[in-house]
């Protein structure tokens, strides 16, 4: 075979591997949730971007983007195929920046510690660029059931990323000791290395990392200063007229829903089936009626209050009284006797699902934004609300994805954590299932007992461990009651908060210029040499 021949297969290879990695990615997620399949993605990926240029490593990057995040954010279909395609090519985006910062640090000693930073870095980008980011699809969202998951009570969910991606990392460089032709040609005249030694020390290191991960959890499960106490929680899940698109039903319908909910939860405790809740949490919009402006909603919700003999969370959409073009998504705290009271608007408003970013231009381009007559706006305080016997951290749907909106419900004074959700539109397409695990992994990252109301499911009860206690499935009434521990000790993650993730992102940085400096370098060496610069796609592929 000829030399041109061979890099032709190699390339291909390359071209093929990528998405093939991508897509592997894409079932670590739920609603597959094979979590083990993470670091096998990243070890393929790495290996076909091992010493490309930088731009093949965007193009495959792409590539493995677009395979990753078409089959994962699928459920998007239900808002429309473009949507679907659009957000999955900005996400793919994200993708081919990675690659390519990754093939630029394989030339450098140590790659593996360099290229599992650059998955931090991009991630940390990803999660606030633009419009305050789409952090759908980080490596660690598909750990909650692997030991890793333990790592997030350590550093957050950055540290279960870069333990990932570095294992993924140190798999490629085991695989191209053993087998350096995979690579292909490299750059530079450097070929793969084939010590033995090495390839020894790959080995260490992984086992060092997954005993890391086995001993970690056993940290987390150790008692931690502060200060707890049980107290008796229930959750409803009023349920919706039907999945997708236009679920609320007629006005008042969902309302009338978790009103029913409540008073059948009431009537099991005094008959003494259920224990006496000592708070309630109803799900994000529970009021599909702005009760401040319609007293008929209002007085319902006062007499189902009273009925539960519990102060309840209520979810609403309510008109904003500093401007009235723009309305608020609030959890609002209700008690029995007095009525509402103190309440936490959402500060995370999802971007072309509750607010048009450049709203004259989009709303010209895209009939269907029609649909969101007025923008929601974003509230500025953390969600610490006192409900009850209980200090809860309250996040509203998507927030919980979003680091620093959690962790300011905890470190704010949250003792409970308590995630509020309407994921009705999204039912049935594995979306819930991947909020679900999203917040499980937040239930160990901050060591906290964990309340998820949702509209339509999945609504669940979860320990600090992340483990599911009680849970209802999709599009199914009724409610959750259990004992939960709620408590004010911080850990090691929330003490250090971004500090982490800012300082494996810097890392990554240092790393990218190290690597095009050494480039730099290699070219005037060459061209003192009489060598004859190349471009580098060309010559690689």
């Amino acid at each position: 075979m000829t030399v041109r021949s061979s890099s032709f297969l190699a390339a291909l290879a390359r071209l093929v591997c990528a998405p093939l990695a991508g897509y592997a990615l894409s079932a670590a997620f739920p609603p597959r949730g094979w979590g083990w399949l993470a670091p096998i993605a990243i070890m393929v990926f790495t290996v076909c971007l091992w010493r490309r240029s930088a731009w093949s490593g965007f193009l495959l990057g792409a590539l493995f983007g677009l395979a990753l995040f078409l089959p994962l954010i699928s459920w998007m279909r239900v808002v429309g195929d473009d949507a679907w395609v659009m957000l999955s090519l900005l996400c793919a985006f994200w993708a081919a920046v990675t690659g390519a910062l990754i093939a630029l640090v394989t030339r450098l000693p140590l790659w593996p510690l360099w290229a599992a930073t650059c998955w931090v870095a991009v991630e940390t980008l990803r999660d606030r660029i633009p419009w305050g980011g789409f952090a759908w699809g980080r490596l660690a969202f598909s750990q909650s059931d692997s030991p890793f998951a333990f790592l997030a009570a350590i550093a957050g969910a950055p540290l279960v990323t870069f333990t990932v991606a570095l294992l993924g990392s140190l798999l490629a460089a085991g695989v191209l000791h053993l087998a350096p032709g995979l690579a292909g040609e490299p750059r530079w005249g450097a070929r793969p290395v084939r010590s033995p030694g090495l390839a020894a020390v790959d080995l260490v290191l992984i086992v060092a990392i997954l005993l890391g991960g086995l001993a970690s959890s056993a940290v987390t499960v150790l008692p931690q200063p502060g200060t707890e106490k049980a107290v008796t929680a229930a959750v409803i899940q009023g349920n919706v007229p039907r999945a997708g698109l236009g679920t609320e039903g007629p006005p008042g319908q969902i309302l009338d829903n978790n009103i029913a909910a409540t008073r059948e939860l009431a009537r099991l405790v005094r008959q003494g089936s259920q224990p006496q809740p000592e708070l309630v949490i109803w799900p994000e919009n529970a009021s599909d009626i702005d009760p401040y402006t319609h007293p008929g909603a209002a007085v319902d919700i006062s007499s189902t209050v009273d009925d539960i003999g519990a102060p309840v969370l209520v979810g609403a959409v309510v008109a904003n009284p500093d401007n009235p073009d723009t309305v608020l998504n609030l959890g609002i705290v209700w008690k029995p006797g007095t009525g509402p009271g103190e309440w936490y608007a959402k500060r995370h408003p999802v971007p072309f699902g509750e607010y048009i970013p450049m709203r004259p231009l989009i709303s010209r381009l895209i009939d269907r934004f029609a649909l969101i007559p007025r923008d929601f706006a974003a509230g500025h305080v953390p969600g610490v609300l006192t409900l009850g016997p209980a200090r809860i951290g309250d996040v509203i749907c998507f927030e919980v994805a979003d680091d620093e909106v959690v962790r300011d419900a905890i470190t704010g004074g949250g003792h409970v954590l308590v995630v509020q959700t309407n994921n009705a539109t999204y039912g049935r397409t594995g979306q819930p299932e991947q909020q679900l695990a999203i917040t499980r992994l937040r239930a160990i990252e901050h060591g906290r007992a964990t309340l998820v109301a949702a509209t339509s499911g999945i609504s669940a009860i979860m320990t600090a461990r992340g483990d599911i206690t009680a849970q209802l499935p999709e599009f199914v009434a009724g409610s959750l009651v259990s004992e939960i521990v709620q408590s004010d000790s911080l850990t090691l993650s929330d003490r250090l908060g971004s500090k982490p993730e800012w300082a494996l992102t810097l890392i990554a940085l240092l790393a990218v210029l190290w690597a095009l400096m050494s480039r730099r370098l290699g070219s005037n060496e060459r061209g003192r040499a009489g060598g004859r610069p190349s471009d580098d796609f060309a010559q690689e592929n």
